[in-house]
């Protein structure tokens, strides 16, 4: 968290102060973990889960505009914060009852048929009900959007982590001078590097043979400015995410992705939780470790444990739980408790704890090299997909190349990736010999767990997809009547339309879906990756729009 002069601003019209630099979820998490909205189906609370403005946990109301999300809003003086849904408020919201009364919840998707005279009465309360908010009453602000930039250069980078760095670097040492882009609200330096901070783009169609060989990327840099980028070459290193978990009562405060429980515990201050369960025993378990062990109370895996992790976890005196099922979360404010069952004919048991930390699968972030129409391959070590790469990092793409962690590249590899694809698209290619990469064959780890889970999973509530309600029972019986393929059961059950664009849901269906289907999740297929991936302001858009058309004329 950034320090500086403390910012007033107005929690549900109570005051508060926040160091400026701050966004909302940093200054509310001070004094807990806050309740920030209820979910539109069942009205059930939601609390921050990802911590960087993937998930739909922390929407907010700011300044009278719904669904801002509140890991993403940096607080300016006298800034009015609201809950988006929930009355009188999202920790008493009346409109919990939906949940216990209609326990299979309301149809949102397919309408009321029986009796049909109800049926105007039905899409009234549907209407109120469902969404994420009413819209602004007025424009709240009549100032007009800042003056989008148009930025011309011959090399773009697209992620500021470790792989897109090290590919900047090596360029900046041939002389060129790259433009690095990051969605980070916080992005350090890149000495020699034009940097381009808390900014998402999105690619327009690639170049085709003779047109304009540049590629064209439009986006806007938060909270409203629009962007355009054009590059002669693309190098994307986007990264990769925690990804979800399955079980019963999923979506309830206090589970959080590692990059969740790492963001929101950031400041000592922070009393959101104290006795976590972390589920997880690879790499990214022991990190959280190195972080956060004074706060963790046990260790639970899928699988098995590496050794540094056994290492860690001993020299905090954290006990240790292997190949051991998560069954549910116990509590309904917030995590009370987990229900666990060791794998194979171990007994079931129960262990307190006041937060899920999800540290066992980390997932590329490919969005970006699907729009460009590069080719990609399923790949089992993580079961998600790839691009298709040769040996320098250049993607089917020409001119497009993938590095790091989104593409397949181990960690220990990461820089190593960047700096050959910044050799290669410099004319100077390193020798040809692979990287190693995410594992391409075999059956994945969470295959066999969510076989075995699956019988267990018939009391509690599993949610699939957090941002739409969309339960397990709701993906079993899009198959029982006969819908096959991930995007034939997005369309049926809304699964992954939500504002996180399936990036919580579409893993674990696509394994739940191979597993009922009966087939590779290759052949079950992948959801269609339309832009926008994150929410963009039309404002930006529209002065993207006056911007191109003013470059266009003579």
């Amino acid at each position: 968290m950034a320090h500086g002069p403390a910012r007033r601003f107005f929690w549900r019209d109570r005051p508060r102060e926040a160091p400026e630099g701050a966004t909302a979820l940093e200054a509310l998490a001070r004094d807990g973990l806050p309740a920030l909205a209820r979910s539109y189906r069942y009205h059930r609370p939601r609390g921050p889960f990802c911590g960087v403005g993937y998930c739909a946990g922390c929407l907010v109301r700011v300044n009278g505009v719904p669904n801002q999300r509140a890991c993403r809003h940096v607080l300016e003086e006298g800034d009015r914060i609201r809950n988006t849904n929930g009355w009188p408020s999202a920790r008493f919201d009346l409109f919990g009852v939906i949940d216990r009364v209609f326990p299979n919840g309301i149809d949102t998707l397919r309408g009321f048929r029986r009796p049909m005279f109800l049926t105007p009465l039905y899409q009234r309360v549907i209407r109120r009900l469902a969404g994420y908010g009413p819209v602004p009453a007025a424009p709240p602000t009549a100032l007009s959007p800042p003056a989008p930039l148009s930025v011309d250069r011959d090399v773009v980078v697209i992620g500021a982590g470790t792989s897109g760095r090290a590919a900047a670097a090596r360029l900046v040492a041939r002389g060129l001078r790259p433009l690095l882009v990051d969605r980070a609200l916080r992005v350090p330096e890149a000495p020699g590097s034009e940097l381009l901070p808390r900014t998402n783009v999105t690619f327009l169609p690639p170049p085709t043979p003779g047109a304009d060989p540049r590629f064209q990327l439009i986006g806007f840099q938060e909270p409203d400015r629009g962007v355009v980028v054009r590059a002669r070459t693309v190098v994307v290193a986007t990264g990769g995410y925690d990804a979800g978990l399955l079980f019963a009562d999923n979506d309830r405060p206090g589970i959080f992705s590692a990059e969740g429980a790492l963001a929101i515990s950031a400041s000592d201050r922070s009393r959101v939780f104290r006795r976590a369960v972390l589920v997880g025993g690879g790499e990214r378990a022991g990190q959280i470790l190195d972080r956060l062990s004074e706060r963790v109370t046990a260790v639970v895996t899928p699988g098995e444990i590496r050794p540094e992790v056994v290492r860690a976890a001993s020299d905090a005196d954290i006990p240790l739980y292997p190949r051991t099922l998560l069954l549910g979360t116990r509590g309904t404010g917030r995590v009370r408790g987990v229900h666990l069952r060791a794998r194979g004919s171990g007994p079931s048991f129960r262990l307190g704890c006041d937060a899920v930390i999800l540290a066992h699968r980390r997932l590329p972030n490919p969005q970006l090299l699907f729009q460009a129409g590069a080719q990609m391959s399923w790949r089992s070590g993580t079961g998600a997909y790839y691009p298709v790469l040769d040996s320098t990092l250049s993607t089917t793409v020409a001119r497009l190349y993938a590095v790091g962690t989104v593409a397949g590249v181990l960690s220990e590899s990461a820089a190593v990736s960047g700096v050959r694809a910044a050799d290669a698209l410099a004319g100077d290619p390193s020798p040809a010999s692979e990287l190693p990469r995410v594992a391409e064959s075999g059956p994945h780890e969470l295959d066999g767990y969510y076989r075995e889970l699956k019988p267990w999973l018939r009391s509690g509530r599993p949610v699939v997809c957090p941002c739409e309600d969309v339960l397990l029972r709701d993906v079993e019986a899009a198959h029982e009547r006969g819908y096959l393929g991930v995007e034939v059961v997005k369309r049926y059950t809304g699964l992954g339309t939500g504002l996180c664009q399936g990036r919580y849901c579409l893993p674990d269906a696509l394994l739940l879906l191979a597993i009922l289907e009966g087939r590779p999740p290759s052949e079950v297929g992948f959801m269609t990756q339309r832009p926008p991936v994150v929410a963009t302001p039309l404002e930006a858009l529209a002065a993207i729009e006056e911007l191109v058309a003013a470059e266009a004329s003579p």
